[in-house]
């Protein structure tokens, strides 16, 4: 019988398989949340914590990202 890999939640430290709960590998580092809401709490807490000047660039390339998405989908709603 194969056992599914198990994780950790960094932020409550609940466990949970794999398939389920949120897990982010980038830079050598993993990320992984059981729930949104451990997600949230800690992105919140990084964007607080974070350089601003880096922040700042950061956000304003998504946002724009993001606005230009939802140009393009309702672009589409028209046609």
């Amino acid at each position: 019988m194969v056992r599914n890999k198990r994780y950790k939640c960094i932020v409550c430290g609940r466990m949970f398989p794999e398939g389920q709960g949120i897990v982010l590998q980038r830079g050598g580092v993993t990320l992984t949340f059981h729930s949104k809401a451990c997600a949230v709490k800690f992105f919140r807490l990084m964007v607080e914590t974070i350089d601003e000047g880096e922040f700042k660039k950061v956000a304003r390339s998504l946002v724009k990202e993001f606005e230009e998405a939802l140009k393009r989908r309702e672009k589409r709603k028209q046609i």
